[in-house]
């Protein structure tokens, strides 16, 4: 029973099958040669696809090996072209509950004495308040980044706003949005966004292909120098069966959008009403109108119960979940989302998140309505709570 889609969710038939058949064809996307121009073909016919599947541009579209790198490039790159522009553009405002792959290019900015970080705090729901954000923005900002969903609490961001509050200042926003893509209007253009990350595994693609969606003429600096196979920013021979895979995957992921978000809200629902009843000692975390959070994210913050105890508790009746962001090379560490919104470092390390997903079914809802109280308590016992 798998319950970890926000950390990665399954290959989809499509996108396996349009890999397989990219895969027969031999040749590098940059060869002038005729092996070379097929796979050049299969290349940008994925390109033209996952633009046109997230409001862009086929050439704003900038492959990627996952979200990490797209977000690497995003603040790095725009935060050093628009320096270079104008050297007294030294803040980068993120927001507090930003993915690492956001947070920790941004601190690392900060560190080495390249940026000044302003990092925009949220509510107890893990949203920025929009007036903060234009307290924080001015002549001196040189880019703004914040997620448009989040991918521990499912809080969706005021993408909205915070466009607005930059536009003002000339300030070029960015915004991670791999967890967004399946279930949220994600369009490049719509958004008033100047660049977008989006991620291939999210949307039952295959892991190592992602995406930077960025507007023509944004000052970015490559991050990695090569070849410069992308508008010279990003260097690397192309990977074109990946591509297709993605394409395919994310063609998909956006046809049934609609109907997804609805048939996991009601598993959600059902899935929170049981905790209530059956763990009333665990708080659900994140925003409760659904406007405001992802439909499939269940976040529990439950004291006294260590995540890693539960996890492996759930693991060991076949259930997998997670204490939330996947990346921190396999530790459980107190989460920093957990404490953004107010609970203290010993609490945060007693986080549970639920993520349900395409393959998600009523059964996987009662079998961890029937494991998580067993769990808990044998978690807190553990602890002595």
């Amino acid at each position: 029973m798998y319950l970890d889609h926000a950390a990665t969710t399954p290959l989809r038939a499509s996108a396996r099958e349009a890999w397989l058949a990219a895969a027969e064809e031999v040749g590098n996307p940059s060869s002038l040669h005729a092996a070379g121009r097929r796979a050049r073909a299969i290349l940008e016919d994925a390109r033209e696809r996952i633009a046109a599947a997230l409001g862009a541009d086929a050439a704003e579209v900038i492959l990627t090996s996952g979200g990490t790198e797209a977000d690497n490039l995003a603040i790095k790159g725009l935060h050093w072209g628009r320096a270079a522009e104008d050297p007294a553009r030294r803040d980068l405002v993120i927001s507090a509950v930003e993915h690492h792959a956001v947070l920790d290019p941004a601190r690392w900015l900060a560190e080495r004495g390249d940026a000044d970080l302003v990092e925009l705090p949220v509510d107890p729901a893990g949203r920025i308040d929009a007036g903060a954000l234009g307290g924080a923005v001015g002549a001196t900002t040189s880019l703004v980044s914040v997620m448009w969903a989040n991918n521990e609490v499912g809080t969706v961001q005021p993408v909205a706003a915070v466009v607005e509050a930059a536009r003002a200042h000339g300030v070029p926003v960015h915004a991670d949005a791999v967890q967004a893509v399946p279930y949220l209007d994600v369009h490049l253009h719509r958004s008033g966004l100047d660049a977008l990350t989006v991620s291939a595994h999210k949307v039952g693609g295959p892991v190592g292909v992602g995406a930077l969606l960025a507007r023509r003429g944004l000052p970015l600096v490559p991050v990695a120098h090569g070849g410069g196979q992308q508008r010279s920013v990003r260097s690397g021979t192309l990977d074109a069966p990946g591509a297709a895979a993605f394409a395919a995957a994310l063609d998909d992921a956006v046809a049934e959008r609609d109907a997804e978000r609805a048939r996991l809200e009601r598993l959600r629902a059902r899935l929170v009403e049981g905790l209530r009843a059956r763990v009333p000692e665990a708080t659900v975390s994140g925003p409760a109108d659904p406007a405001h959070r992802l439909p499939g994210i269940v976040h529990l913050v439950v004291p006294g119960a260590r995540a890693e105890s539960v996890l492996f508790l759930l693991d060991a009746v076949g259930i997998a979940a997670s204490s939330g962001s996947a990346c921190t090379a396999g530790l459980v560490q107190s989460s920093h989302v957990a404490m953004a919104t107010g609970w203290s470092a010993d609490d945060a390390a007693c986080t549970v998140r639920l993520s349900l997903g395409r393959t998600s079914t009523d059964e996987d809802v009662a079998a961890v309505l029937d494991a998580l109280p067993d769990a808990v308590a044998r978690a807190r016992a553990a602890s002595g709570r």
